[in-house]
């Protein structure tokens, strides 16, 4: 059976949360104009699974009307009960560059006690590129979970201010290797002749995939 607006919106306006996401995942095999549309609603649907896919396709469809996906986007960051959501509403903002939703991201990161919604925002700061996260990013470095961590040290790399050199570094002695990892991606994002010292030492590194890593960047700055 072929997939069409009207089989979708058929799912769509079921009493089924069930039914409901089936038509949220079959939006991708419509025009995205049409699905963008269609989607809408769905961001605010009283099924939680069913707002989160709403929300996560968003990334790939608000580029249809960048408005509406901000402001969409925007109320179920601030709004949503769930955090799941609003996480999902982070990572969509990111993936769309929508910069004009940073003051928002650093209003719920502050406010926010769920690790999961923190960790999404500092991800989605380093996709955004606006240098006001500078700060926040590198209080992201004293989260309490190495997750949220890895987070801001990645996005500080993506960010592309020198002044993280100085921040980083002493990550680059963490005793967990997979944050090392990420440091010497960030350095090298970075470029520094602070940075190419500090890759210099990594290429030495107990663990052979920082080590590696470490030597691939050096090769290419």
């Amino acid at each position: 059976m072929s997939v069409t607006p009207e089989s979708v919106q058929q799912l769509l306006s079921s009493d089924d949360y069930g039914d409901r996401l089936r038509g949220v995942n079959q939006l991708r095999e419509l025009d995205p104009a049409i699905a963008f549309e269609m989607i809408q609603p769905a961001t605010n649907d009283p099924n939680v699974r069913v707002r989160y896919a709403a929300v996560s396709q968003v990334s790939s469809l608000g580029e249809q009307d960048r408005q509406v996906a901000l402001e969409l986007l925007r109320d179920r960051l601030l709004n949503d009960p769930e955090a799941d959501v609003k996480a999902a509403a982070a990572d969509s903002l990111g993936a769309l560059h929508l910069t004009e939703a940073y003051p928002e991201l650093e209003q719920i990161y502050q406010e926010s006690s769920e690790w999961l919604v923190k960790f999404s925002i500092l991800a989605a700061l380093g996709e955004l590129g606006d240098l006001r996260a500078f700060d926040l990013l590198k209080q992201g470095l004293s989260a309490s979970t190495e997750l949220e961590q890895t987070a801001a040290i990645s996005a500080l790399g993506e960010l592309g201010d020198p002044r993280a050199v100085s921040l980083l570094i002493p990550f680059a002695t963490n005793p967990d290797w997979q944050i090392r990892y990420r440091v010497v991606q960030a350095l090298h994002r970075l470029g520094t002749s602070e940075a190419q010292t500090t890759l210099e030492q990594l290429t030495r590194d107990e663990v052979a995939q920082v080590a590696q890593e470490a030597k691939n960047s050096l090769s290419t700055m």
